[in-house]
C-alpha cells in the first residue's frame, strides 16, 4: 500500500491548497487506484489561510460586502471556528494582491475592508480574532482597518 501526504500551499492568485490538494489526489489515484492519501491545505497567512482553518477545524464561511483595496464595494468573506466563538480573517479576501492585479499603487489602497470583517465578526459575537497579514496589497500599517 502506498500512502501519500499532501501539503500544498496556494499558488498565488490561481488556485486554493484545497483545489491543489483536490488534483493532487486526484492524479495519484488515476496512477495508483489503492494510494492512502492524507491532505493537509497550508497557507502562509495570505490567501487560502480562511479555508486551510476550515478545513482542519471544521467552520462556517461568512461572506460579507465591505469595502476593497481601493474603497469599492466588493464580496469579502472570514471564517468562523469553535463553535462561532473564533473569527478567521485573511486580509487577502478584501485587500490582496490579485485584487489590484493591473493596477497596483499601495499609497492609494486600504485595509478598511478587514475592519469591516472584524466588526461583523465581534457583531456575531466572535470573542478571537485571527487575522492573515500575508498577500496584502496595502503599506496603511492597518490603520484602515482600525478606521472602520
Amino acid at each position: 500500500m502506498k500512502r501519500f501526504i499532501l501539503i500544498p500551499d496556494s499558488f498565488k492568485g490561481t488556485m486554493s491548497s484545497v483545489e491543489i490538494c483536490g488534483i493532487m489526489e486526484k492524479a495519484i489515484l488515476n496512477n495508483i487506484p489503492a494510494a492512502q492519501i492524507k491532505s493537509v491545505p497550508v497557507a502562509d497567512g495570505g490567501e487560502g489561510s480562511v479555508d486551510a482553518f476550515l478545513s482542519a477545524m471544521c467552520g462556517e464561511k461568512v461572506f460579507v460586502t465591505v469595502k476593497g483595496p481601493y474603497f469599492e464595494d466588493m464580496q469579502a468573506f472570514y471564517g468562523l471556528i469553535e463553535d462561532g466563538k473564533t473569527a478567521v480573517i485573511e486580509m487577502a479576501a478584501c485587500a490582496g494582491l490579485p485584487l489590484v492585479e493591473g493596477n497596483p499603487n499601495p499609497c492609494m489602497t486600504t485595509t478598511f475592508g478587514v475592519g469591516q470583517l472584524m466588526e461583523d465578526a465581534i457583531k456575531r459575537g466572535c470573542k478571537k480574532i485571527i487575522i492573515g497579514l500575508g498577500g496584502s496589497c496595502t503599506n496603511d500599517g492597518g490603520t484602515g482597518a482600525a478606521a472602520a
